[in-house]
């Protein structure tokens, strides 16, 4: 007897050893299942948000050609005559700052004021027509790196700063009061800003780098934001 109770304690023990192999078979299977799921639901989501991004630069680049192509046909033919152009990220640049400014000082001159009345509304037009895509309108101050009334760079580019800030401020201000409708001001409120940069985005030379430029800004950035909390961060 005491061997057949041998017997079955054996086999009870591999019996038991067995369901144990079958539980940690059976939880491997559960793991890479889920595991294969995950993976599954993961290229999904990069499948989609790959999707999701080429449209929406698909739609970005669209979008920057059709204003591009709204401004060149509007301009083209008055660049000439006011020293100004226009690159492929839709900012118009005008170069000849001292038609625009006094040297050192922030006031508009006559002949920047007669530019902007016959420039603004017709620009406005064009923005009106994409409204709806744009994010911000932005009229930046730019400076050159040499100012001699100061005794050191870091006292030129406070000045600098300063002075394109007030510069910037100034054409915003003309450009709100006398070059829009009171719809289109309403509009403005919550996209027009100014920006004075000192010299801190110079150009090939110092006459270039002074300059003030009109920069529209499209809702691209927050597009691709609303993709990423959907896709990624859900």
């Amino acid at each position: 007897m005491r061997n057949s109770f041998e017997w079955i304690s054996i086999a009870d023990m591999f019996a038991g050893i067995m369901m144990i192999f079958l539980l940690v078979a059976i939880t491997f299977i559960f793991v890479s299942q889920n595991k294969t799921k995950e993976l599954i639901e993961s290229n999904k989501k990069l499948v989609e948000l790959n999707r999701d991004m080429s449209e929406i630069l698909e739609a970005y680049a669209k979008l920057q050609l059709d204003i591009n192509n709204d401004l060149v046909r509007e301009f083209s033919g008055d660049f000439g005559a006011w020293n100004a152009s226009i690159d492929d990220t839709n900012t118009i640049r005008f170069n000849e700052l001292d038609a625009i400014f006094e040297l050192g000082k922030s006031e508009l001159t006559p002949n920047f004021k007669a530019i902007l009345d016959d420039f603004f509304p017709r620009y406005m037009k064009i923005m009106n027509k994409y409204r709806d895509d744009i994010e911000a309108i932005i009229i930046e101050g730019h400076a050159s790196n040499i100012w001699r009334g100061t005794s050191s760079k870091d006292d030129s580019f406070l000045y600098n700063a300063s002075l394109s800030q007030n510069r910037a401020l100034n054409v915003l201000r003309y450009c709100f009061a006398n070059g829009a409708s009171a719809t289109e001001r309403e509009w403005l409120m919550g996209v027009f800003q100014s920006n004075g940069l000192s010299f801190s985005k110079p150009l090939q030379s110092e006459e270039m780098s002074r300059r003030v430029e009109f920069r529209v800004v499209t809702k691209v950035y927050n597009n691709i934001k609303k993709v990423i909390d959907t896709r990624i961060l859900k």
